[in-house]
């Protein structure tokens, strides 16, 4: 679960009719598809920037861009969050662009479709800290979140380039995201998703950057270094990673099933495999599939027990 689907509790109740399956199954297809290649657009951006401040580019970009946009249409008391709200989505906005930061850092190392994989744990995660505040967790959930972590500890073995440090980073950025999914529906956001995200995005960017110069990356601004394949991944991230794909999800939700929703956790580390295997010739050794059968299916039977609880 994310934080934008823990948001789906703050918002109307999708309509009792369905719009067509054509409509529902083409924006799926773009959150399969867009999601699972921003590792691929995360890989090409790192090449030749410095992630943090180019992560942190990316989310204050996402922030301008919407918040004028939802000012527009919804007027200028968007752009006037109350105190808790705004304190909400800068928690908010630590966590999961945050996450997306530490996999950009990650990723300098660990190949794209590895760290889609040991991402894609975040529902075992979320399942963890429902059952340390006290929540009745099936039997069944457990269980495949234990052989989950079983299938993510067989991928922490570093291989070529990719160090430790890397793989645990990747793992890391996964528990933060579930934390700020798990916190989304319990903390007071701002009503409507778009304007929450837009509000975590722009303060989880200002801070991403800011750590960046903190680290000392504006050292390591150089543009005319900077190469086509990595402007053009940046881009990609904030046009059809962060725009398309979130606002097709947010649709979803008010229109669809939460339980179909949520195959993207399995689809895109798939998507990941293959785009990093056939554009950045990423190798998939027996162990990597082997882990990846593991965590795809464990998610896919935690997804499948918790949706009738998860429907809206």
């Amino acid at each position: 679960m994310t934080a934008i689907e823990a948001s789906a509790r703050a918002v109307p109740a999708r309509a009792e009719a369905e719009p067509p399956s054509w409509q529902i199954w083409t924006a799926l297809w773009i959150v399969y598809i867009v999601w699972g290649s921003t590792y691929l657009g995360i890989a090409l951006m790192v090449e030749t920037m410095p992630p943090l401040l180019a992560a942190g580019s990316r989310f204050i970009a996402v922030g301008l861009i919407l918040l004028p946009i939802l000012a527009w249409r919804k007027g200028l008391s968007v752009l006037k969050p109350t105190r808790a709200e705004l304190l909400s989505a800068a928690f908010v906005g630590l966590m999961l662009p945050g996450a997306n930061a530490v996999i950009s850092v990650a990723q300098q190392t660990v190949p794209s479709g590895l760290a889609a994989l040991l991402v894609a744990s975040i529902p075992l995660w979320v399942i963890l800290l429902r059952k340390a505040t006290g929540e009745r967790i099936s039997w069944q959930s457990l269980g495949a979140v234990l052989v989950g972590f079983g299938g993510l500890v067989l991928l922490l073995k570093p291989e070529g380039d990719a160090t430790l440090l890397g793989l645990l980073a990747c793992v890391f950025a996964a528990v933060m995201w579930a934390v700020g999914s798990f916190s989304s529906p319990r903390i007071s956001l701002p009503r409507d998703p778009f304007v929450s995200t837009a509000w975590q995005s722009l303060i989880g960017g200002l801070v991403i950057f800011s750590a960046g110069m903190i680290g000392g990356e504006l050292g390591d601004v150089h543009p005319g270094e900077w190469s086509a394949r990595s402007v053009g991944g940046l881009i990609y991230l904030i046009t059809f990673g962060s725009l398309l794909a979130y606002s097709s999800y947010a649709w979803l939700l008010q229109n669809a099933p939460i339980s179909k929703v949520s195959t993207y956790a399995y689809v895109n580390p798939v998507v990941a495999i293959a785009l990093g295997w056939l554009i950045l010739n990423e190798s998939i050794t027996p162990l990597t599939l082997l882990g990846a059968g593991i965590i795809v299916a464990s998610v896919a039977l935690v997804i499948r027990v918790e949706s009738p609880k998860a429907k809206t």
